[in-house]
């Protein structure tokens, strides 16, 4: 089973479709600005749920987050949870800039 993932920017997130079907199988929705792209909520319907689909989602997302250069904030607790799974990909997340007292 195949799994392709595009991004779809004037809908604001990535869809992913399996073995060439027209059918989306997935959805990782995003807020993106010039430094950094939120991930909010991603969704597998179950005919599509154990079949890589989620994972291919954020892994295109966070590979094309990479090349862009831009931060990731995981608000989605699918992201978060597969994030922290992939350490590999853990640099890339978001960190506040911590107040500085004078």
């Amino acid at each position: 089973m195949a799994v392709e993932v595009s991004d779809v920017p004037e809908a604001k997130r990535y869809e992913a479709r399996v073995d060439g079907e027209s059918e989306v199988a997935g959805i990782a929705e995003y807020i993106r600005t010039p430094e950094l792209v939120a991930f909010v909520h991603t969704e597998v319907p179950p005919e599509y749920e154990g079949r890589g689909v989620g994972s291919a989602l954020v892994r295109t997302a966070l590979d094309e987050a990479r090349a862009a250069g831009l931060r990731v904030l995981p608000t989605c607790p699918f992201f978060a949870g597969w994030i922290a799974r992939h350490p590999e990909y853990q640099d890339l997340l978001y960190k506040s800039r911590s107040n500085v007292s004078d």
